[in-house]
């Protein structure tokens, strides 16, 4: 099923590209606002905490109750939350568009994640991966757009943006056709065995937590505060921040497509090994880097630990099977919340003493995939179809 696959990962990108554009133009609102980098992380921990709380009751609700078309009804929210960014007066105004931006995110992903998976053909890593790849390419694109038409304009460009959201809202349209005729025969035989499975799958499935934790407190520090930690250090300008952020995140959608296939090819966990463990070095180097050393770094960093998520995914969709949709929910959700407790964490740390500080401290964190020792081999256990 490539085309439908193609679309839902289309829509990925136009989604995250628009979700993209709140860190992108922190420096102009932080400018415009007088904001500190505690109101810049509780910015971020409204939309994650809003996304991420929602998606878990979102996917489990509609594994047992499919909803083809709250596909396009979620890309809605999206589209309000753009134009109250783009209009705000105040920091109050700025939570709520962050807030309907992140309801928005709660519905495209379990629903858009179960949209891969049923058109996988059994090879779920690999649908996983073309899917995660449109939304990290989204991710990159934001921050360039930003720079090119945002920054020019200032806050009220961002309505343009929802000629992005309207497209989306086309697409995702015809995809829920498409999921209205796949999906609907099967909703008898969906998730009849959630409590046990999920029971029976605790211990390897707060590993995963951990290491999502690890993975989306460290991708805080370099989303919301690259730019920051750029200017401060190497004295660039805003637009070259910016450049230079949309090259990070460049590097980890192209490190998306890897995880998925070669998970589905050699196992799930080998690939958790290598993404979090394998990038310890390279987060370690990075605060005493040089400036063209910081670019090449993020680079490497951003293709290693990208190769994560769709295989932690996929592994705990084999754990708890039948679920497709409550269990990306539960790790998508869990990723935003990390990622917007660690802004809201990180921002704090860097008031009370430096933003070099924050990049040393979370340097240490892919330490935690020594972790990824205690997980099962499901993949063994669990042939690939």
């Amino acid at each position: 099923m490539y085309p439908i696959l193609a679309a839902v990962s289309f829509s990925h990108l136009l989604n995250d590209m628009i979700q993209s554009l709140l860190p992108a133009i922190y420096p102009i609102l932080k400018a415009t606002f007088r904001l500190d980098f505690v109101e810049i992380g509780l910015i971020t921990l409204t939309y994650q905490l809003t996304a991420s709380l929602l998606q878990p009751f979102v996917g489990l609700y509609t594994d047992r109750s499919p909803k083809p078309f709250s596909l396009p009804v979620g890309m809605t929210f999206t589209l309000l939350g753009l134009l109250m960014l783009a209009t705000a007066p105040h920091l109050g105004m700025l939570l709520v568009a962050a807030a309907f931006m992140g309801m928005g995110s709660s519905v495209f992903h379990p629903e858009s994640s179960r949209v891969a998976h049923l058109a996988s053909g059994g090879r779920h890593g690999l649908a996983q991966s073309v899917f995660q790849v449109g939304g990290n390419a989204g991710s990159s694109l934001g921050p360039l757009l930003a720079a090119f038409i945002v920054l020019p304009g200032g806050q009220r460009r961002v309505a343009w943006f929802t000629l992005a959201a309207l497209l989306a809202i086309l697409v995702l349209t015809v995809v829920g056709r498409w999921y209205r005729h796949a999906m609907l025969p099967r909703t008898s035989t969906r998730a009849s065995a959630t409590s046990g499975a999920m029971r029976q799958a605790a211990g390897p499935i707060t590993i995963l937590a951990v290491l999502v934790f690890s993975k989306y407190f460290y991708l805080a520090s370099l989303t919301s505060y690259y730019t920051f930690y750029l200017m401060a250090k190497f004295h660039v300008t805003v637009r070259t921040a910016q450049i230079d952020l949309f090259i990070f995140l460049g590097a980890v959608a192209a490190g998306t497509v890897i995880g998925g296939p070669v998970g589905d090819r050699f196992g799930r966990k080998y690939v958790i090994w290598v993404s979090i463990l394998g990038v310890l070095p390279f987060t370690l180097l990075l605060p005493e880097a040089s400036y063209s050393w910081t670019l090449i770094l993020t680079i490497v960093i951003g293709l290693i630990l990208a190769s994560a998520f769709s295989a932690i995914l996929v592994y705990a969709q084999e754990l708890v099977p039948g679920n497709v949709g409550m269990i990306a929910g539960l790790f998508f959700g869990f990723a935003f919340g990390m990622a917007g407790i660690g802004a809201a964490v990180l921002g704090k740390l860097a008031d009370a003493t430096s933003i070099f500080f924050v990049y040393r401290v979370c340097s240490f964190l892919p330490a935690l995939g020594l972790l990824t020792a205690f997980l099962p081999d499901v993949h063994k256990q669990r042939p690939a179809a």
